[in-house]
């Protein structure tokens, strides 16, 4: 089965033009599953069953493997089956059927209203860095985006006269109003802040780091957790946690779902209603009702 784990490797380079990092994973997790199938006596391609593979995902799960390894496991597997199969290397594909183990979704500790207010405080706005932070969490709290639509937010994607971002996910445009807080915020950061950043560049971007480039997505999840610690916030927060507590805290105040769902870019509504399920079950903080 060796030879045959190599051919898919190749035709992904070659033919898929895959990363090198994408070819690693996918040897690996093949490798790791003809270890396993050769131990059950099961040495070439066409030997491997729909049962076979289904016994290996099971003995991935009593190693204790997350769903979510055991899923992308299972994507490599179908795909290094079906690649056989269009080769005519196997009559039959074994791994078509197999389904993945469900992943139970668990809902984040919601911070509470208390806890926004002490992280959104902690930046002093003693230098450029602290007013671009400040300007940076007020935004995410106050639109619900996500980090990454956060730092690949352009300057001509802000209407601050009006109070408003205009966001890109894929082919998905949506238009998200923020309030007097974020809005006091940025006109700092772009009146105070951002030209100091700058230096001497020019960059399209809203957000910069100390260097003049872009915020990363790391970089912004050390600043909110530096600031969460320095709020007494227990517990893991992560930018996420702003995109969260924004949902819950509107659905309190008793938005109309449809209009959340918009807001957030939701596809599945049933992704908002899960907002709805935590606040009317918890209070906030993630806390059992009484």
């Amino acid at each position: 089965m060796l030879d045959d784990i190599e051919s898919f490797i190749k035709y992904l380079k070659d033919v898929k033009k895959a990363s090198e990092n994408t070819q690693i994973a996918y040897r690996r997790d093949l490798l790791q599953m003809q270890a396993y199938l050769e131990s059950q006596g099961i040495c070439q391609m066409d030997k491997v069953t729909r049962t076979s593979l289904d016994s290996y995902l099971l003995y991935l799960e009593r190693e204790g493997k997350a769903t979510t390894t055991i899923s992308r496991v299972l994507a490599t597997v179908k795909a290094f089956f079906h690649y056989g199969y269009r080769m005519g290397i196997i009559t039959q594909d074994p791994a078509e059927l197999v389904k993945a183990p469900k992943v139970q979704k668990k809902m984040p500790r919601i911070l509470s209203v208390e806890e926004i207010d002490a992280l959104l405080s902690q930046p002093s706005r003693r230098n450029a860095k602290e007013i671009r932070d400040k300007a940076m969490l007020e935004l995410l709290y106050a639109t619900g985006i996500r980090v990454s639509e956060l730092v690949h937010l352009e300057l001509t994607d802000l209407n601050l006269p009006i109070g408003f971002i205009t966001c890109r996910d894929g082919k998905r445009t949506r238009t998200i109003p923020f309030g007097k807080k974020a809005k006091k915020a940025l006109t700092d950061y772009l009146e105070e802040s951002r030209s100091v950043l700058l230096k001497g560049q020019d960059p399209p971007w809203l957000f910069i780091n100390c260097s003049g480039q872009p915020m990363s997505r790391q970089g912004f999840w050390k600043i909110i957790k530096f600031y969460g610690e320095k709020a007494g916030i227990r517990g893991d927060i992560t930018p996420h946690s702003l995109r969260h507590a924004f949902a819950v805290h509107l659905l309190k105040s008793g938005a109309d779902i449809r209009a959340v769902q918009k807001i957030m870019g939701h596809s599945d509504p049933t992704t908002t209603q899960m907002y709805t399920n935590h606040y009317m079950d918890k209070g906030e903080g993630g806390q059992e009702k009484g």
